[in-house]
């Protein structure tokens, strides 16, 4: 079962960001250098970041050491990452109730991505330094 609180911090970090047709996506073995074996924070927007973990075998994993909100409701999950073309897609063990998103992301700058899901959420996040 789905823990409403639990998503939170993702639901929140879907804000709009502006169209960005003019920026290429990454696709293909760019996308997956972009992310494997990364952790990529997204955005929220009562401030601070959501770390998520990818990991360069496919795992893919996300618990809680958020700053801002999400320090508060320490939401964790575990699932899988794959690049599909120019896709990169994800399938949570519980959250969204297990089903698969894919997401476009577009480069703003060596560190920033927009993303935007294939349902129409769409936002900003980092890559971090470090790895998970």
């Amino acid at each position: 079962m789905v823990r409403p609180l639990s998503l939170l911090p993702l639901l929140l970090a879907a804000l709009m960001v502006p169209a960005l047709a003019d920026v290429p996506p990454l696709s293909g073995a760019a996308l997956d250098r972009a992310v494997s074996g990364r952790r990529i924070y997204l955005a929220t927007p009562l401030g601070g970041e959501f770390p998520m973990n990818y990991y360069a075998d496919g795992r893919l994993d996300a618990r809680g050491e958020a700053s801002g909100l999400g320090r508060f409701l320490k939401p964790e999950d575990s699932g899988r990452w794959w690049v599909n073309g120019a896709k990169l897609c994800q399938k949570w063990t519980s959250w969204y109730e297990g089903r698969t998103f894919c997401f476009v992301l577009r480069p703003l700058d060596a560190k920033t991505l927009a993303w935007e899901r294939d349902d129409g959420l769409s936002g900003l996040a980092r890559i971090g330094d470090e790895r998970p």
